[in-house]
């Protein structure tokens, strides 16, 4: 989480108001409740985990051992049962 100093994204009149809240002491402002990106929406971390899912999926049904998955995507067989497993998303 980056810091910005107040004095330069607010008005002055709102600044010197906060002041007489809270002198020198950080303040943390969340987001809007509707602002927030899932996990790795902006990443692209998500789909990319989609994708490597999507394949292992593919790979297991058309005969790959879930042992043989574990090691060429260097994951545990648990995990790679949980994916097969599971419904798509």
């Amino acid at each position: 989480m980056k810091q910005v100093k107040a004095t330069e994204l607010l008005p002055e009149k709102l600044v010197l108001e906060i002041q007489k809240y809270i002198q020198g002491a950080s303040l943390y402002i969340p987001k809007q409740p509707g602002s927030y990106c899932k996990w790795g929406a902006k990443s692209g971390g998500r789909k990319a985990i989609d994708q490597r899912n999507a394949m292992i999926r593919t790979e297991f049904s058309n005969g790959k051992p879930i042992d043989q998955l574990a090691n060429e995507y260097f994951l545990a067989t648990e995990t790679i049962k949980k994916i097969v497993y599971s419904k798509m998303r």
